[in-house]
C-alpha cells in the first residue's frame, strides 16, 4: 500500500488527529517531529500554501488538512471504520463533523468574560450532547468514530473542567472516557508540560509592532 509518514508537532490537535485515524485501524507510520519556530525545507515545499502540519505521506505523495487527510485514511483503509457504512448515517456524520469544525477551538472558550460568546459555546455544547451523542458511548456508538476524534480537540482546552463545571454529564463523561482508550491515553500530551513548551516559545518569539 505505500510507505506512511506524519510529519506534526506534539503540541498540536490536529496531528493526534492523524495519530489516533492511523492507530485505530492498526497502520504503521513513520512519525517526524517539526520545529514550527525553525519550519524544515521539508514542510514548506509539502505544504507551501499554509506551512502547517500535519502534512501526510502515502507512497510519497503528500496530504495536508486533518481532515482531509481523515477521509483519505478511512477510504484508503477501510477496516476499523471511522464513519457510518449507511449512506443517512455517513451523511448525518459529517454535518455534525462540519458543524464542530466550523466552530472549531472557540466552542470550548467558556469562561472568558464574554457573556453572550459563552451563552452561544454552552448553546452549541449542549446541542452536540443533545443530538449528537445522546446516551451513546461514543458518538460512534460502542466505537470510535471520526466525530470522536474531532471533539478530541477538548483536551487541550481543559474540557473536562469546563464540561463538569457547566453540568454537561454526558459530554464529561464522554470525554473521560475518550482518553482512557489505550490508543488514545497513550498519546495524550500532558497539559501542563504543553503550557510550559508554549510559554517559551512565546519568550523565544521577537515582539512585532
Amino acid at each position: 500500500m505505500g510507505e506512511v509518514k506524519l510529519v506534526g508537532t506534539w503540541v498540536s490537535p490536529y496531528t493526534y488527529r492523524i495519530k489516533w485515524a492511523l492507530k485505530l485501524k492498526g497502520i504503521a507510520f513513520d512519525y517526524k517531529e517539526e520545529d514550527l519556530c525553525n519550519k524544515s525545507a521539508l514542510l514548506l515545499q509539502y505544504n507551501p500554501i499554509h506551512k502547517k502540519v500535519p502534512v501526510f505521506f502515502h507512497g510519497g505523495k503528500p496530504i495536508c488538512e486533518s481532515m482531509v487527510i481523515i477521509e483519505y485514511i478511512e477510504e484508503i483503509w477501510p477496516h476499523n471504520p471511522l464513519l457510518p457504512t449507511d449512506p443517512y448515517e455517513r451523511a448525518t456524520l459529517r454535518f455534525w463533523i462540519k458543524y464542530a469544525e466550523d466552530k472549531g477551538p472557540s466552542m470550548w472558550m467558556v469562561g472568558e468574560g464574554q457573556h453572550k460568546a459563552e451563552q452561544d459555546n454552552l448553546e452549541m455544547l449542549k446541542i452536540i450532547e443533545e443530538k449528537a451523542l445522546g446516551d451513546k458511548k461514543f458518538f460512534g456508538g460502542d466505537n470510535i468514530n471520526m466525530l470522536d476524534i474531532v471533539l478530541g480537540l477538548g483536551h487541550w482546552l481543559g474540557g473536562e473542567k469546563l464540561l463538569e463545571a457547566h453540568k454537561l454529564h454526558r459530554l464529561h463523561v464522554w470525554l473521560k472516557t475518550f482518553k482512557q482508550v489505550p490508543v488514545i491515553k497513550e498519546d495524550l500530551p500532558d497539559l501542563d508540560a504543553m503550557l510550559a513548551y508554549l510559554r517559551r516559545q512565546r519568550e523565544k518569539s521577537p515582539a512585532t509592532h
